[in-house]
């Protein structure tokens, strides 16, 4: 090996080394029940680790790098975006430096997790880049981030950091893959998290179907909440919705997305088609209740 040679991969470890202890400060291992996961400080008082990896019921703590553990309560938590809130006892810990750039593809990720509260480290590459897109349990990602790196259970919820020591966002077990919870998600969710306990969801009291129609595609009421909103406005079992808020329907997902945190007490214009002819319903957006 040539003088250069070791003296770039010198430069190089020093580096990861520097991003790994720029995020340790931040990082604690998360015990649910039976459960081990990772977290960070996201505020002060506050850590978020990933919801998928957080027992349902039971004690929940933190513990920290020497060792020390720390009772800890759910804030909140989001089983749509993988984000959970945490409130324990940060003293001595300081908030991660979250980053709202997406990481080009191709670049080296290091990913900060805890171990029974030790720090650990893996060194991987972003394989993939994209737009937002929404979670099979209907929650909207800000972007679509994976990794190329070996993720053990009990790192989920850890931070995802590019070559500079930025956090990009928090990395959790995907079908097959890893994924990161970018900031931007994190940021969001997690500020309703500590506000209002849960992330409402707009709710319509109905399951759906795509249909095809002559002049586009109609989502076939398949089944009707009897006490929810559509029941309430007059819909029923069979109508096929054509159009929302005036505008042709552009499909059963996108009448999905625009059930946000938003919409819930929103009225809507509701066009249906029954029986072969249109009929319309003003409808008050409900919120989604806890499962």
């Amino acid at each position: 090996m040539t003088d250069t040679s070791a003296n770039t991969l010198a430069s190089l470890s020093s580096a990861l080394e520097g991003v790994v202890a720029s995020a340790r400060p931040s990082i604690v291992s998360v015990h649910s029940h039976r459960s081990r996961a990772s977290g960070f400080v996201w505020k002060n008082g506050l850590v978020v680790t990933a919801d998928e990896a957080l027992a349902e019921e039971g004690d929940v703590a933190i513990r920290l790098a020497d060792g020390t553990t720390r009772t800890a309560a759910v804030a909140g938590r989001d089983h749509t975006t993988d984000v959970a809130l945490l409130r324990a006892d940060t003293a001595g810990l300081a908030p991660a430096k979250l980053s709202s750039r997406v990481p080009a593809l191709g670049s080296l990720s290091v990913v900060v997790a805890a171990s029974d509260g030790a720090p650990t480290a893996a060194l991987g590459v972003v394989s993939l880049t994209g737009e937002r897109w929404r979670s099979l349990r209907g929650g909207e990602i800000d972007a679509r981030i994976e990794l190329d790196v070996r993720l053990r259970h009990r790192s989920e919820g850890a931070l995802a950091l590019d070559a500079t020591g930025a956090a990009f966002g928090m990395a959790v077990l995907g079908p097959r893959r890893v994924l990161v919870i970018p900031t931007a998600t994190i940021e969001r969710v997690a500020a309703r998290l500590e506000t209002h306990g849960r992330v409402a969801r707009g709710y319509l009291g109905l399951g759906l179907q795509p249909v095809k129609l002559d002049d586009g595609i109609g989502a076939m009421v398949m089944s009707v909440d009897k006490t929810g909103p559509s029941a309430n406005a007059g819909i029923r079992q069979g109508d096929v919705i054509v159009s929302w808020n005036n505008e042709k329907l552009a499909g059963v997902r996108a009448l999905l997305r625009a059930l946000g945190p938003e919409s819930v007490g929103s009225q809507v214009d509701v066009t249906v088609q029954r029986g072969g002819e249109p009929k319309s319903f003003k409808l008050t957006i409900g919120e989604r209740p806890e499962a």
